[in-house]
């Protein structure tokens, strides 16, 4: 079927005049008696019947003009669509996230981009950092955010913010009193420690070295709830980063303590496959992160 021919069947139907039919579809009225003519011709049907200026649809007419309608209503619907991704109005992000940011930071800007813009639909998964790598390199994602920086070439790296890793304990501890630690306070001290590889691990490990003290580890935990529940009970203190720690803080349910070393910095960022195509939606979410990230600081 000639779906300009249709066209002009249906718009001369629906205005029920070949001239504004014309006017509407930017052709001449010959044009549009023409199309109409060819239309019939071609199923060797008769689809209207004039009554002096007056188009009357035959039953076979009937039929197509229902027909018509649906296809150009769903054309109608397509073109809404397209100007809605255009608009930033749908579409669908998939983010990976390591544990810390997705759980902590990222509700606080994916919350508002979903209400800013209902119809773009969020997926996220937690992964550990190197996952959240690969999955971003293999362009399984959108876009990752990732605790400590890393160095490839096919892949977009932003620093996001940084927060202080503090020391927990519970209300009751020794050091629970105190407004600044320094290194051998730490010392002999049962100290509850983030998986291998992790950015806490990272840190506290260097951080141990450096200052040449010892500790006890009597839990390795893959988990920030985890770690945090194990300290409210007693199985010792842990480093971790002062906003994983907000809400137990403001209950009074933990205590984070500084440290006197300024470079104990827990730092994340946004990753995403350098040939990724970022659309207007993700540019959106993305502006979304870093304007939230300067103004929490």
């Amino acid at each position: 079927m000639n779906l300009n021919q249709l066209r002009i069947f249906y718009f001369a139907v629906k205005s029920g005049n070949l001239s504004l039919a014309a006017e509407g579809l930017f052709i001449t009225q010959p044009a549009v008696t023409k199309g109409i003519q060819r239309l019939q011709e071609f199923y060797e049907l008769k689809f209207i019947d004039y009554v002096g200026k007056k188009l009357v649809l035959t039953d076979a007419g009937e039929v197509l003009f229902k027909i018509a309608e649906k296809i150009f209503d769903l054309e109608t619907h397509a073109e809404e669509s397209i100007r809605d991704f255009q608009q930033r109005k749908r579409g669908h992000i998939r983010i990976v996230s390591s544990e810390s940011f997705g759980d902590y930071y990222l509700p606080e800007v994916i919350i508002p981009f979903c209400k800013a813009y209902p119809l773009v639909r969020l997926s996220m998964n937690i992964l550990p950092t190197a996952m959240v790598v690969d999955h971003t390199i293999s362009l399984s994602c959108d876009i990752g955010f990732i605790s400590y920086p890393v160095d490839h070439e096919k892949l977009v790296v932003r620093e996001v913010l940084e927060d202080e890793l503090v020391i927990i304990t519970p209300k009751s501890h020794p050091l629970a009193g105190r407004h600044m630690l320094r290194a051998h306070d730490l010392e002999g001290q049962p100290l509850i420690m983030h998986e291998e590889q992790s950015a806490p691990r990272q840190a506290i490990d260097d951080y141990i070295q450096r200052h040449g003290i010892s500790i006890r580890i009597p839990l390795e935990l893959s988990s920030n709830r985890a770690i945090k529940r194990a300290v409210e009970h007693g199985v010792g203190i842990a480093l971790i980063s002062r906003k994983v720690v907000k809400e137990e803080m403001e209950q009074k349910r933990l205590i984070a303590i500084s440290l006197d070393d300024p470079t104990m910095k827990r730092r994340f960022y946004l990753v995403h496959h350098r040939e990724k195509y970022l659309s207007e939606s993700l540019k959106g979410l993305m502006d979304m992160v870093f304007k939230w990230a300067a103004e929490i600081h």
